[in-house]
């Protein structure tokens, strides 16, 4: 595990890079409920994860909730679309509205990004912490502290109770 993600007390300890590669200090989302996912465009769970997400984003985005998605490219090359201008034409076209979109990257192994090692540290899965597949969910308190974590095949809807509270 990085120096980051062991030293990390929360998300907001963490810079990413969006689609465009630009850093991005996740201190910005300081106060909000956040939901992380781990997206792919050619995933059997992408239609109806991208549609939920959605729906997720427009009921809930104005009483603080944002959805941090990670395009990754790990499981079956599902996530073919490179960053920037194709990653949004690929939103674009999917209408699919799920928040802020970063830069792809690696959700296990020796290349994971540090983020997830430190969410993977925080929640780990039913079988350990490695990330299984596309679209595993991490929901993370106003105070930036990651407090549950959902499998790929959770429906994004099937997180609102658990968001309401949170809010």
């Amino acid at each position: 595990m990085s120096e980051e993600a062991k030293n990390a007390k929360s998300i907001y300890d963490f810079t990413v890079q969006d689609t465009n590669g630009e850093d991005v200090s996740l201190e910005k989302y300081k106060g909000n409920v956040v939901l992380i996912v781990n997206i792919a465009s050619q995933c059997g769970l992408t239609k109806n994860n991208y549609k939920k997400l959605t729906d997720l984003r427009e009921k809930y985005g104005d009483k603080g909730l944002k959805i941090l998605n990670f395009p990754c490219n790990q499981f079956g090359s599902q996530m073919p679309e490179s960053d920037g201008e194709a990653m949004v034409c690929h939103l674009r076209d999917a209408k699919a509205d799920i928040g802020d979109v970063f830069k792809k990257i690696d959700v296990n192994g020796s290349n994971a990004a540090p983020l997830y090692q430190y969410l993977k540290a925080k929640q780990t899965g039913t079988l350990g912490s490695a990330i299984k597949w596309n679209f595993t969910k991490f929901l993370v308190n106003k105070e930036g502290i990651p407090v549950n974590r959902y499998a790929p095949t959770t429906d994004p809807m099937d997180i609102a109770k658990d968001i309401e509270k949170l809010l």
